[in-house]
């Protein structure tokens, strides 16, 4: 896939053209899809949510936005991985409201951002500290939401923020300092 094609039909979308709504699903579908799987990788395993309807949720909220101001094909892919995050985080929410009144016990960062087995709550826990982090530093809240949520690698990261890569290992080092940081401390209260 071209990446001027994806971006010429979001333009065009954005533009009133329903039809390069159509044209654009079969182009995007398998990057989707690609996002949902590494983002599914990093949870509990059992997870009841599959690739498949994690793609097409996000596709959905993609497309419902209104006045959405597609700049090009990493942008709409950033937009997939902030999509993404949010389902999952929605998804763990829904689960944690049903058993409410267990209790939490800590959560240890280097497990949330790098073993497939977590809880929903580590899920909540990691979204509480991120929507923080991302008050003081937006891009490196979106680089954590990048490479974890939507398991893209830093080269991809790089080209979807336009930056270098060099600051999207810098920014990953740090946001992951500071998210263990605050998330030990509200495991531990």
């Amino acid at each position: 896939m071209l990446s001027s094609d994806v971006t010429q039909l979001l333009r065009s979308w954005r533009d009133g053209n329903k039809q390069a709504l159509d044209e654009l699903l079969p182009l995007v579908y398998t990057e989707l899809r690609g996002l949902a799987e590494r983002a599914l990788r990093h949870e509990r395993p059992g997870h009841t949510l599959q690739s498949t309807a994690l793609v097409h949720e996000a596709y959905l909220r993609l497309v419902q936005q209104d006045n959405a101001e597609w700049q090009n094909r990493a942008h709409f892919f950033a937009m997939a991985a902030r999509m993404i995050r949010r389902i999952l985080v929605d998804h763990a929410r829904a689960r944690h409201a049903a058993k409410r009144g267990s209790g939490m016990p800590k959560l240890a960062l280097d497990e949330a951002l790098g073993v497939a087995e977590k809880n929903d709550w580590e899920v909540l826990a990691l979204d509480d500290a991120l929507n923080r982090l991302a008050q003081m530093d937006e891009q490196q809240a979106q680089v954590v939401e990048m490479r974890f949520f939507a398991g893209l690698t830093v080269e991809e990261t790089a080209e979807a923020l336009g930056i270098s890569t060099a600051t999207v290992k810098r920014d990953w080092a740090t946001a992951k300092a500071w998210l263990f940081r605050e998330v030990s401390r509200a495991g531990g209260s």
